[in-house]
């Protein structure tokens, strides 16, 4: 479903991503961690098409996009469901009208079938009957699942998540944790996660990708990644400076 081939990203002199090369299956998802300024959000964007690589081939679902004129990126972003680190809501919407934005942007549905679609996706993510909401009448656990709400509305074949667990308490995060698998199981979709949170990242990975200092170091199934021995990993896995790890 994604293909990075040789990616390398710069921003004029400093090359933040290099030779990357990543692949994420039809229905699987894959955890991005690393430390900050490590290059994982740019990473994340590349896929998104919001910026463009330096040289290197980002293949979505046997399409090429990095050099695709952005018309055309927009068709294949509709196969793409995006859920932000801070929710992104629109502050002077509703619930129900946030989640329908995008459905109303670029097909003609109905009204009808437009509330019909917004209920049924509200309601998969726990929050049937809050259209008329606020976003300021709500928690941040509750912005996130709208977030979520409003990213499968088209029912995405991919699924992009920027820290969706920051800033919410372990039990909020837990419950998002799970919302993120449950998607996986009942959509089918491909799912891409960035994340800092490691025990988040094991329960709703299938595989485990590792960006330190702009270069994939680590790229396993869930499981197995907890056995690495490579001392980058182990200490970040440990909370650690990977100098003090090498030490250990």
């Amino acid at each position: 479903m994604i293909k990075l081939v040789d990616i390398n990203k710069s921003f004029k002199e400093r090359q933040v991503l290099r030779h990357i090369n990543l692949s994420v299956a039809d229905g699987e998802t894959l955890v991005i961690i690393g430390g900050s300024g490590s290059g994982k959000s740019t990473l994340l964007r590349l896929m998104v098409g919001l910026i463009a690589p330096t040289s290197g081939e980002i293949w979505i679902d046997a399409q090429e996009i990095s050099r695709m004129r952005e018309e055309a990126l927009d068709q294949v972003r509709l196969k793409m469901g995006m859920v932000f680190q801070y929710s992104a809501l629109f502050d002077s919407m509703t619930v129900g009208d946030n989640v329908a934005f995008g459905l109303r942007e670029h097909t003609d549905y109905s009204e009808e079938k437009i509330r019909r679609i917004v209920a049924e996706k509200l309601a998969l993510v726990g929050l049937s009957g809050v259209e008329n909401m606020m976003p300021s009448e709500l928690s941040g656990g509750m912005k996130k699942r709208v977030g979520l709400a409003r990213a499968i509305a088209f029912e995405p074949s991919i699924i992009f998540y920027d820290e969706p667990d920051s800033g919410l308490d372990p039990v909020m995060t837990g419950k998002i944790d799970e919302l993120i698998r449950a998607m996986q199981r009942q959509l089918g979709v491909t799912s891409v996660v960035v994340t800092h949170d490691m025990e988040s990242a094991f329960l709703v990975g299938d595989r485990i990708a590792m960006v330190y200092e702009g270069e994939i170091i680590a790229d396993e199934a869930a499981e197995e990644f907890r056995r690495l021995q490579d001392p980058r990993v182990r200490a970040f896995l440990r909370g650690l400076a990977a100098d003090k790890e090498a030490k250990a």
